[in-house]
Formats: C-alpha cells, structure tokens, sequence
C-alpha cells in the first residue's frame, strides 16, 4: 500500500499539502496506519515500533514469512493474522488520499510523533498512542505548561454546568487550558467558560475534526477551532461511534495533567476518562454534590472507591498540578483584578475594555478576561461595544 501511495503524484500533492513540505515518506505511511487500524489497536502500535511506520505498514499487508520470528513480541500469530485480516479490507490507497484531501479542505493541520509541536503527554498511552493527531486551531494549546480535563454527564444539571463553568473559567483566566470532548452538557459548560474568559480550550472529537458532533455543538466547535484547538486521531470525514468514543477518552485523559470529573451518573462515560487518568498516574479529582442526586453518585463512587481527590473550586484544581505548572499566586491576582474591575464599572454608563482596563490598572487582555469571568458570575453585562455593571460595585 505504501509503495503504491508512493508511486501516485496524487498522494504524494496531497500530503505535500498537509504537511507544506517535501519529506512525505512517512507522514503518507502514518496517515495508512490511521486510516486502516482502529484507534489504541495494539498490534499496529507494536509493529510500528519494530520496524517504523513504514516497514512495519509494508509487513501488516504482506503475506506472513521469514520475519515471523523477530514478530513473536506481538503475541500469538492468531491476533495478528485477525489484525491484518481487518487491515486488509480497510487497505485503499483512496482513502488516505481522501483524508489528506479532507484534511486540506478543513484546514486541518497534521502531526506526527516526535516532531516539534506533537503533545509528548500522549506517548505516555504506550501502545495505545496515537499514530498521528489531526488539529485544527492553535494546536499549541495541546502543549501549554499547564493543561486540566474537565468531564462529566451529558445531561447535566444546571449545578453542574455552574460549577464547571465557574472551575474552567477561573482556570482558563490564570492561563490553564481547559481540555474536554465537545459533547453536551459539562463538556459544553467547560469550552464555553474558557472562551468567554479568552483562555484556552482543547475538544477532542470521536470523528474527523471536519465533523462537528454533536450536531447541537456546530457553532461552538467552530468557535474552538478559531480561537482554541479541536483534535482527534481518526482521518477527516471519520463518524463518530460508541467505541471511537471510549477510545477518544484516553486522549482527554492524556492530555490532561489532572483530570476533574464535575458531575457523572453512576455508569457514566466520564468513570472512563477516569479510569483513563489513574491508569496513566495522573491526578484525579471529583466534585461533590447532593447525595440524593443521580447526577453525581458517579463522582462519590470515584471519591469513595478510586481515592478521588474531593475538589470544589479552581484553586483546588491548581493544586493538583504539577508544580512547574501552577501559576504562582494566580487566584490572589485573580481576585485583586476582579475587584478593581468592579470598582471601574459603571451601572449607568457602558464602558470600552480598554477604559476599563485605564481605569483598573490592568492589561486590555486581563481585563477582557475578568470580564468574561464576571459575566459568568452575571455581576456584569454587554452594552453594545462595552460593559456594564449589575449591581453595586464592592467597596473593600
């Protein structure tokens, strides 16, 4: 398959138009691997670590023979014949042209393992990493200095999405990207808090990044795709399904240096991402609620039986991160600029971000983004080009 991909001009211009450059050998083989083995798919991962993407691709879809020795590592020959059974009905030149040019009609951006620029957090999964990531947006927001997954249930309760809207936005502010999976609920909650706040925010998607799912969520994966980065694994044009889902959670878990469940049901796919995040060693935190609620006996299941760390608030959050990645007295000055953005609104007059930002002694950027938290506090309100204060400004 790769030395036909090789030999076609076509393959060839549209990996060149994905990657901008000349050197397309493997970036073609990896873009096969992806688009032949299931995301996690353990036997690809070991054949590629034996031989390269590029011999190991050429072994998976040739008959076996006189390297079967050195393949023993595998497992049985049974897993691998069964491997590359499905390999070989998934095994089109076509396809991975498709992809790239798909990738190039979404303006999707293709990385690849080791090079500058690739989320080294990933190869953390082993064989289950992925062979290549599609982004589009600001893929530097994957290797930001401090990075949280924010998860939960789908039909969340409106205490559920406040609390991960209040715990995103506070993080995004002091400069944490907010990392989750795009879907209704406190997904949703997460992104749209760190975007309002002007922080980062990273979606991973179950399908190609060209489709946005759920249906409900267009505009808001656009918004992320503008001003945060969407990231999956599978080619563009890929639908979502049930497994891609539960694959897809590895990644969040990943990509998190901490993982923050807000609200989940007792079987919730967010104790997947969970599962996912104390595999890996990374912290683990659970945000309580009721104990009558549904919504949340998930969350005192990971408190009560995974040593869940019980979390209420972003600087609990902070906590726990690594130390390199926490942001020295970001809550105090998070606090400090909140309180002098008050005091320079006004309840009757609409002020500029940038007035605002004179008057309190801040960046326009800081204050755009205490604004946006204090909108999501609804202590303040648009007014056609500027802001207004609701309510009386504190006084100490």
């Amino acid at each position: 398959m790769i030395d036909d991909l090789l030999s076609q001009p076509e393959a060839l211009d549209a990996a060149r138009g994905v990657r901008g450059a000349d050197e397309v050998t493997e970036a073609l083989a990896r873009v096969a691997w992806s688009v032949i083995a299931d995301p996690g798919d353990a036997v690809a991962a070991t054949l590629v670590r034996e031989f390269g993407p590029v011999d190991g691709l050429r072994f998976a879809l040739e008959a076996p023979g006189r390297s079967w020795p050195v393949i023993r590592a595998v497992g049985a020959r049974r897993a691998l014949d069964e491997a590359r059974a499905r390999w070989r009905q998934r095994a089109d030149p076509a396809a991975v042209i498709g992809a790239l040019r798909g990738a190039q009609k979404a303006g999707a951006q293709l990385l690849l393992p080791g090079e500058p620029g690739w989320p080294i957090a990933v190869d953390d999964l082993d064989a289950e990493a992925p062979m290549v990531l599609w982004v589009r947006g600001r893929a530097e927001f994957l290797t930001s200095s401090a990075r949280v997954a924010i998860v939960g249930a789908r039909a969340a309760t409106a205490y559920g999405e406040r609390v991960a809207a209040d715990v995103a936005g506070d993080l995004a502010a002091g400069g944490t990207a907010v990392v989750s999976g795009g879907a209704y609920g406190i997904d949703g909650a997460a992104h749209r808090a760190a975007l309002t706040v002007g922080g980062g925010t990273v979606a991973v998607l179950a399908g190609g990044v060209d489709r946005p799912y759920p249906a409900g969520h267009r505009n808001l994966l656009a918004r992320i795709a503008d001003d945060g980065v969407v990231v999956s694994e599978v080619p563009c044009g890929t639908a979502p399904t049930r497994w891609r889902f539960l694959a897809r959670n590895r990644l969040i878990a990943a990509l998190g240096q901490a993982t923050v469940v807000v609200e989940a049901g007792w079987r919730s796919g967010s104790l997947n991402t969970a599962g996912h995040a104390a595999t890996l060693g990374r912290p683990l935190g659970a945000v309580p609620g009721p104990v009558t609620s549904a919504s949340s006996a998930g969350c005192h299941r990971l408190l009560r039986e995974y040593n869940a760390v019980c979390v209420t608030s972003a600087a609990e959050v902070a906590e726990m991160l690594p130390v390199d990645a926490r942001t020295s007295g970001s809550q105090e000055a998070t606090d400090r600029g909140r309180v002098q953005l008050l005091r320079a609104l006004s309840t009757r007059t609409a002020r500029t971000e940038a007035e605002l930002a004179q008057r309190a002694n801040l960046t326009v950027e800081r204050a755009r983004a205490l604004l946006g938290l204090l909108d999501l506090d609804g202590l303040v309100r648009r007014d056609g080009h500027g802001w207004r204060g609701v309510g009386a400004a504190p006084t100490s």
